[in-house]
């Protein structure tokens, strides 16, 4: 721990506030979608509008990251974070308002920006506040509120339609932010360390754009595929790939010249364990977050269960999740890269039972069969998210946390956009191709669910081979930074 460091009395407080921001950002990704058919009927939606209502969320959230974590390293943490809280309450209220689909259409993205902008503060504020093995075990409460509001969005969703009713009760779901919000707003401005402002150098506005028009050129195609967009938007593809070419190169330029780049990409191969740390994050969210939406078909359009019933057969995944999160806190510091390792074994294991419990379990028992898989899986997965993002962060400086920590989370956005769009493609194409056997579809696709988890796994046993041990992380990566 270096000398200078004094930690501050209230950093367990405020890291429960921003936890609770970060839940209810990261839990409307997924709780929208059981309402969708309560939008339709309220409010008249078309089938391209209601796309827009989920995916333009998760658009704008995926843009927003890496833009804000350089502003809030730069202007500082504590001033971002309550700008965006307040922006997500205010948005989350015109939301629920909503007279037209136009106008739930705008919400949702400006619902986004600032969902982006809150999630790297998070990240950066756990680099500032915590050092040694409390940042693993504050990173371990991070991790469970990310599973969490993952796993738990549809069952959260289907008890707010039950109470409230199908015709009015998707506003209840914008409308909960908003008490919610306020309160943790009055308490983040009270708790969050005012701190001093870092340097902010000249805005790195021709990087903002490279990158922002790169990341939007990859998403939207993934993000639209339900209407056709792979089909007519592929060629936005190679436009995305060779627009982050540009930035990557530009931030170089920047670098080298001693300026203030919005990404340093040097991080990726000259900070140990985050370029790896990355492409991990991606690959992982690639299963992790396209299983929700098959599971979502196989259960309500399969088997006729409600979207409370459909939520409650995952749960399993969350609780395992959340429970093993905590422990994976305390062990990061001894296990490294190991404790990964087991997680993402877990995980493959338990996607390859569920999908074989889907496959050939009864239809009216499938919901209870395919817990112990759930579980198992659920257990692993509170071991890869928290102690990577611990892993792939603890040698970045904490001058630089927040951009970094934007950075992994925009892959980690990517990866959930493909997976999201691979695997519902898949599930509805083997489905046509079998004659709507709707088990033999989730077998496919929650199989190639396991695939992607397991390719992670691979890469998380090459970097354990490279780097055996878990070294203490540089002294730079722990000195006090002047960005507050």
């Amino acid at each position: 721990m270096s000398s200078g460091y004094e930690p501050d009395p209230r950093r367990w407080k405020a890291l429960t506030v921003t936890l609770v921001a970060g839940f209810m950002s990261l839990l409307d990704v997924s709780i929208v979608s059981v309402a969708l058919p309560s939008i339709q009927h309220g409010l008249g939606t078309s089938p391209a509008g209601v796309q827009w209502v989920v995916s333009g969320y998760a658009l704008a959230f995926g843009l927003a990251l890496v833009p804000a974590g350089r502003l809030g390293d730069a202007i500082g943490r504590r001033t971002v974070f309550l700008c965006a809280l307040s922006g997500f309450v205010l948005f989350s209220a015109l939301a629920g308002l909503a007279p037209t689909t136009e106008v739930l259409i705008v919400a949702r993205l400006l619902q986004g920006v600032s969902a982006g902008a809150l999630a790297p503060q998070n990240s950066a504020l756990i680099q500032q506040l915590f050092r040694g093995a409390e940042r693993g075990r504050a990173f371990g409460f991070f991790g469970s509120t990310v599973g969490i509001s993952t796993a738990v969005g549809p069952v959260v969703g289907g008890v707010i339609l039950a109470v409230a009713g199908e015709d009015e009760g998707w506003r209840w779901i914008f409308y909960v932010n908003v008490p919610i919000g306020v309160l943790a707003l009055v308490l983040a401005a009270r708790l969050l360390p005012r701190g001093r402002k870092g340097p902010r150098g000249q805005l790195d506005l021709l990087g903002a754009a490279l990158l922002g028009t790169g990341v939007l050129a990859v998403m939207l195609p993934l993000v639209l595929v339900e209407a056709g967009g792979l089909a007519e938007l592929w060629w936005l593809f190679a436009l995305g790939a060779a627009l982050l070419v540009l930035f990557v190169r530009w931030e170089r330029r920047i670098a080298t010249r001693d300026g203030s780049p919005l990404l340093d990409v040097r991080l990726f191969a000259g900070t140990p364990g985050y370029g790896t740390g990355a492409l991990l994050g991606l690959v992982y969210f690639v299963g992790f977050s396209g299983i929700w939406l098959v599971f979502a078909l196989y259960f309500q359009t399969g088997l006729g269960y409600t979207p409370l019933e459909s939520g409650l057969a995952v749960t399993p995944f969350a609780v395992g999740s959340a429970a093993s999160a905590v422990i994976g806190g305390r062990l990061v510091e001894t296990w490294g890269r190991k404790l990964t390792v087991t997680g993402l074994s877990l995980v493959t294991a338990g996607l390859v039972a569920t999908a074989l419990v889907l496959r050939f379990a009864p239809a009216h028992l499938a919901g209870w069969a395919v817990a112990p898989a759930l579980l198992i899986g659920g257990i692993g997965g509170g071991w890869v998210i928290s102690p990577n993002t611990t892993l792939t962060l603890r040698h970045v400086p904490v001058s630089m946390a927040g951009a970094a920590g934007g950075a992994l989370q925009t892959g980690q956005r990517i990866g959930s956009a493909v997976g999201t769009a691979a695997l519902t493609g898949v599930f509805y194409a083997v489905l046509s191709g079998t004659g709507q056997d709707f088990g033999e579809a989730a077998l496919v696709a929650i199989g190639g669910a396991a695939a992607a988890v397991a390719l992670a796994l691979v890469i998380g046993i090459v970097e354990l081979r490279a780097r055996p041990r878990c070294p203490a992380p540089a002294e730079g990566a722990h000195a006090v930074s002047d960005a507050a």
